[in-house]
């Protein structure tokens, strides 16, 4: 039992981001995270430095590749549940598919997502899914130069539960890929 049962539980956010600029391009990425950083991929010095090419393919200054940036941090983020899902853990990768799908993301983006997270979720009863937008937006600040022409940032907060609970069914705005675009995927379990 936690001796502040109003606080939210820390939460380890676990984001990548993907880079697609229209020709081969260097990048420059800085995080302004509201939280401690406690892993990156590749490492993060102030910021990542890339080259970023059209399929999404990334190279340091050592030559290195990397599909995407990776990071993850904890905070105690309060994150807004009032919208959302409830799924039965059954139907959990079917319900990723098809939601991120609509989100925007891509088969190879939705499918490293349900990779990642599926096995965490699959054997719950139920799972209560809200999407984040301001909420995780505002905690983890992306300065991205050049500036992406488009940009999607998807990040889900979900909670097992027991038993189906009631919710208001998010809706998302449309997303269209033009020029230069930068996706971003990652989530976190809260266990309050």
């Amino acid at each position: 039992m936690s001796l502040y049962p109003e606080q939210q539980e820390e939460c380890s956010a676990k984001p990548v981001i993907y880079l697609y600029p229209e020709q081969q391009t260097e990048v420059e990425v800085s995080l302004d995270y509201d939280g401690t950083l406690t892993a990156a991929y590749p490492a993060y010095e102030n910021g990542w430095r890339v080259t970023a090419e059209p399929d999404g393919t990334l190279h340091d200054e050592n030559g290195n590749e990397y599909s995407y940036l990776f990071w993850e941090g904890e905070n105690d983020a309060d994150y807004d549940f009032s919208k959302g899902f409830c799924v039965a853990g059954a139907d959990t990768a079917d319900f990723l598919r098809e939601t991120l799908s609509g989100i925007g993301l891509t088969p190879k983006e939705y499918n490293e997502f349900i990779v990642y997270w599926l096995p965490k979720m699959q054997g719950n009863p139920y799972n209560l899914i809200s999407f984040q937008s301001e909420r995780y937006t505002d905690g983890a600040k992306l300065t991205i130069d050049p500036k992406p022409d488009s940009e999607l940032r998807v990040f889900m907060a979900w909670k097992p539960l027991n038993r189906a609970q009631p919710i208001e069914p998010q809706t998302f705005p449309s997303f269209e890929r033009d020029g230069f675009t930068v996706v971003e995927w990652g989530g976190c379990e809260v266990t309050k």
